[in-house]
């Protein structure tokens, strides 16, 4: 018998009532607002309403440097959410809400996957209650003030050449990457270029997640930076009006949404900035309220832990002013196995014979990678478990490799097979992190606030990725002068590089040594709270591809969603 597919599965789910989901986790009734059946809103009041519950271990899920194959990095989150009761203990997980680009596109949705998911899956996957679609009101309006502003004179002086600020749209659509706005009579605003990128990609969104309350979110709004005069003097989103508008329309958006697993496990699903441009991290108000609400909460960081994790340590946990006490480092065979360089692998096409086969020499080479990620994670005192996301077919050899590169490292390895058994066959892994947890803490961030800009990137670089150093184009080094003369030298920073390796290029695998780290450009989230250099070609509006996803999503002759994945 075939395997059910994720939607099948799904649509079997034995849901509780979120009024007890919630008063299991201790949220109090007044805070729960209900959106239908399967989902609800937490006030944002329950943050000082649970301070004097006992606080959960916290702990980071990331994983080793994506590979086409996919970790699992979701479904193992929520898979070890689910085991933390089948070994007599609660958790809660927190993590981001899909964007529906990658939804109907080729990723398809992020709700977990076999019997390790957020359910009601299509609603996780499709709308939820609405908060992509408030960031790309509150977004796009901002971008409608500054053409008004323009039309009506141009009072804060904008240099119409350098104007930062673009528009959003949930979906992909590489035809709106760069665009002419303004054409056609006087009356229809001031011709100029800029361009559209996916909404999860809005510095609103970055900002939305890292702010710790309704106020910060609005003093968020305010230093955003839109664009800059003839002499290279910010102009913001205060200056022009925008930012109280902005954070009206965020007033329900930011409070995060409660879910539950297969298992009703509490599920804290909020916010999902880019992985690439941003922290790729769920918001620091689930993780307040989530904090109170089990002995566990398990926080998800996107891409690998250069990425994600670094920037859950290094921008996430500096803001919100929590620790983590342990972290999880999802590793898989096959991915250690591509990560050797030895393997040409396409997604969508059946993968090489020769992945499959036993080969632990191989899963030694591609090794590299999980070491570096361990090494990452210990760099900032943090106690990694290695979470084998364990397949069929998966031989013993390979999987007995994984656990001798975590003993290395004096790291604890647990074999998992949740997205086939649920919470009970990640109970292993569980009791790993357990005992993790309760290990005295040592976390700190990697660099001081006061440390310049430059010494911060090429701290990231040669610590966590392994450069030798950095350089800078002649544009990087005058953008990085005029944002500490600008009074931003203080915000941590947020590299944004290719996922797909340590290093800036995606064809590097394993832990590459001997290469440099190149810097096209620098840009500045104010609002949001970091400066992120530009290292390569980045896209943050996605397109689709020759068969989407979206060409098989349809529903059926009883109205029921199909082919949602």
């Amino acid at each position: 018998m075939s395997f059910p597919s994720d939607l099948e599965i799904a649509s079997q789910a034995n849901l509780k009532p979120l009024t007890e989901i919630a008063a299991n986790a201790g949220i109090p009734e007044e805070c729960l607002e209900q959106y239908g059946a399967g989902s609800a809103k937490i006030t944002l009041d329950a943050i000082e309403k649970m301070a004097d519950r006992p606080k959960a271990k916290y702990v980071v899920v990331s994983a080793i440097t994506p590979t086409p194959l996919g970790e699992g990095k979701t479904t193992t989150t929520v898979g070890l959410g689910q085991a933390f009761q089948h070994i007599g203990s609660s958790a809660t997980i927190a993590i981001r809400q899909p964007s529906m680009g990658p939804t109907f596109g080729i990723k398809g949705g992020a709700a977990g996957g076999g019997y390790s998911q957020v359910v009601p899956m299509e609603l996780f996957n499709l709308h939820l209650t609405g908060d992509m679609h408030a960031v790309t009101a509150a977004h796009n309006l901002c971008s409608a003030m500054v053409d008004a502003h323009l039309y009506h004179g141009n009072k804060a002086g904008f240099d119409i050449h350098n104007i930062t600020w673009r528009r959003v749209l949930d979906v992909n659509d590489r035809a709106l990457r760069n665009i002419t706005i303004g054409l056609g009579g006087k009356m229809d605003g001031i011709p100029r270029e800029t361009g559209f990128d996916i909404t999860a990609a809005s510095e609103v969104m970055a900002a939305l997640a890292l702010a710790t309350d309704l106020h910060d979110l609005r003093t968020r709004m305010g230093r955003i930076v839109l664009g800059y005069t003839k002499s290279g003097e910010p102009i913001t989103a205060e200056q022009i009006g925008a930012a109280g508008s902005m954070t009206v329309i965020l007033r329900e958006a930011i409070k995060p949404n409660l879910m539950q697993t297969l298992e009703n496990t509490p599920a804290l699903v909020h916010t999902g900035p880019f992985g690439n441009i941003a922290t790729g991290n769920s918001s620091i108000v689930a993780d307040r309220i989530g904090i109170h609400t089990s002995d566990f909460l398990l926080t998800e960081a996107g891409f690998g832990a250069d990425m994600g994790a670094e920037r859950f340590f290094n921008i996430k946990c500096r803001y919100s002013g929590l620790a983590p006490d342990a972290a999880v480092l999802v590793a898989t065979v096959r991915g250690l196995k591509a990560h050797s360089g030895k393997h040409k692998i396409v997604a969508g096409r059946d993968l090489p014979q020769a992945l499959l086969d036993p080969n632990p020499d191989e899963v030694h080479q591609g090794g590299d990678n999980l070491r570096k990620q361990l090494e990452n994670m210990q760099i900032h005192g943090c106690t990694p478990v290695v979470a084998i996301n364990v397949f069929p077919g998966d031989h013993d050899a390979d999987i007995n490799a994984i656990h001798e590169i975590a003993s290395e490292f004096g790291a604890r390895a647990a074999v998992s097979t949740h997205f086939s058994d649920g919470g009970r066959g990640a109970s292993e892994l569980a009791e790993a992190i357990k005992e993790a947890a309760e290990e005295e803490s040592q976390f700190e961030v990697l660099y001081p606030d006061e440390m310049s800009l430059k010494g911060k990137i090429e701290t990231v670089a040669t610590k966590v990725y392994g450069a030798d150093g950095v350089e800078y184009t002649a544009a990087a080094e005058k953008q990085l002068t005029t944002y500490t003369d600008a009074g931003f030298a203080k915000l941590p920073v947020c590299i944004a590089k290719q996922h797909l390796s340590l290093s800036h290029d995606a064809k590097l695998k394993g832990a590459p040594t001997g290469w440099t780290l190149p810097v096209r450009e620098v840009r500045a989230s104010v609002g949001a709270g970091f400066v992120y250099p530009i290292c390569g070609d980045m896209r943050t509006m996605p397109g689709l591809g020759t068969n989407p996803a979206a060409m098989a999503i349809d529903i059926d002759a009883n109205g029921d969603i199909i082919n949602l994945s």
